[in-house]
C-alpha cells in the first residue's frame, strides 16, 4: 500500500489539476467565472475537504481498507468531475 503522504499528493495534484482547466476553460471561452463553473469547483473543493478529513481521521480499526475506500472514493469523484469538465465545453 503506498504511503498516506502520497495518497494526500496524488489528491491535491489531480484536483488541483482538474480546478487550473476549469479556470482556463474559463478565460478562454467566457472570460469570466459561469454559474456551472462555479458549482463544478465548489463540489471540488468539498470533495478535497472531506477526503482530507477521512485521510486524517484517527482509530480507524481496519487502516488498509480505510484507504482502499478513500482511493477509490477519489478515483470516482475525479473520474466524474474529468466528465463534468468535457460536458463545459
Amino acid at each position: 500500500m503506498a504511503s498516506v503522504k502520497n495518497l494526500k499528493k496524488e489528491i491535491n495534484y489531480v484536483l488541483g489539476d482538474i480546478v487550473n482547466i476549469v479556470y482556463i476553460w474559463e478565460m478562454t471561452t467566457t472570460g469570466k467565472p459561469t454559474e456551472a463553473s462555479d458549482s463544478l469547483l465548489d463540489s471540488i473543493f468539498d470533495t478535497f475537504d472531506s477526503l482530507m478529513t477521512k485521510i486524517n481521521q484517527k482509530g480507524v480499526e481496519n487502516k488498509k481498507a480505510h484507504f482502499k475506500q478513500i482511493r477509490k472514493e477519489f478515483e470516482d469523484a475525479a473520474n466524474q468531475f474529468v466528465a463534468k469538465v468535457n460536458e463545459l465545453n
